[in-house]
């Protein structure tokens, strides 16, 4: 994560979460694998859950795991076979790696390393927020490799995007921008100190879940996260997101808007109309993908597939067929 003032940006997105959220419906009762996945000179962690076609799952952030997705998404393993894993320098894919050897790159050529790993010829890839970032730059990559792309409420995919999610965003929190950027800028965060980053996303996620009992369940797994990630993993974490953030939306000139058109692979694009990234992101996607198609989640916020996993199970069904 950023971790000064004029780079609180590239937090927007995020979260890091150990204990697992269970909200209405129980997860589907199939058993998880976990394996190692060989990167080079380290190795990902790796999970993979369900039957049905093969989606890998690219977790949000950049600064996070796949934990947060957990036990949620889990209920979409009669629709896909989810493959997780978690990224380079993050969760447990961060022993022996350096921030610095995490790149934009990297992360691109994990995600085909994973792919190899298990098999997969043409797999649907699954993004979250952040993820969706990597998803398309994958795809732009190498087309044929796969078969359907799931944008679950992208991230910006241009540095204009990431700027105008800026400019929504200071007006939604309003006063309480002040109150964040004085946490940000205060030695106990600058240290990362948990309780003081738990408060910070207090903040950060006021606006960003459509009902207080997902917000208040996030916070208190957040919270509990952060205490157990301890300081050296926060601030190793912020350094990778500096990493990335650089690669990307720092540019100026960062825009796949007039790549996209290419995208020959059918695309649907998830947005909650709670939501604390503009509508118009995704709408620019869809203007941008010629087979994508935008379905929105009513009264649902940023994290569809914990706040409405009826509505995303509906809509993956009806994409699948």
């Amino acid at each position: 994560m950023q971790h000064c003032a004029p780079g609180w940006l590239s937090v927007i997105f995020a979260v890091w979460l150990a204990t697992p959220i269970i909200i209405g419906q129980e997860p589907i009762g199939l058993k998880a694998r976990e394996r190692r996945v060989p990167a080079g000179s380290v190795s990902l962690y790796a999970r993979d859950v369900g039957q049905g076609p093969p989606a890998i799952v690219l977790h949000g952030g950049p600064d996070f795991d796949t934990r947060y997705l957990l036990p949620d998404l889990d209920r979409l393993a009669d629709v896909y076979r989810l493959v997780y894993y978690d990224q380079r320098g993050r969760g447990q894919s961060a022993d022996g790696v350096q921030p610095d050897d995490v790149s934009l790159a990297t992360d691109l050529e994990d995600i085909d390393r994973v792919r190899q790993h298990f098999g997969l010829e043409a797999p649907t890839l699954l993004g979250h927020s952040w993820g969706t970032v990597l998803a398309l730059e994958y795809a732009l990559r190498h087309p044929a490799r796969v078969s359907r792309l799931v944008l679950m409420n992208p991230a910006p995919a241009s540095s204009a995007d990431a700027a105008l999610l800026r400019k929504a965003y200071t007006t939604q929190l309003g006063d309480l921008m002040e109150r964040q950027r004085a946490i940000v800028t205060g030695e106990a965060y600058q240290r990362g100190d948990p309780e003081t980053v738990a408060e910070r996303y207090r903040i950060h996620f006021a606006h960003a879940l459509a009902r207080t009992e997902h917000y208040e369940a996030l916070m208190r797994a957040m919270r509990a996260a952060f205490i157990a990630q301890g300081p050296t993993g926060i601030l190793k974490a912020r350094a990778v997101e500096d990493r990335l953030m650089a690669d990307t939306w720092q540019q100026a000139s960062y825009d796949l808007m007039p790549r996209l058109a290419s995208l020959r692979i059918p695309t649907l694009i998830l947005w909650g109309d709670r939501d604390f990234i503009p509508r118009e992101i995704s709408e620019h996607l869809i203007g941008s993908l010629p087979q994508a198609r935008l379905v929105t989640l009513k009264d649902c916020g940023h994290f569809a597939y914990l706040e409405c996993p009826a509505a995303v199970r509906t809509a993956l069904q009806d994409f699948a067929r």
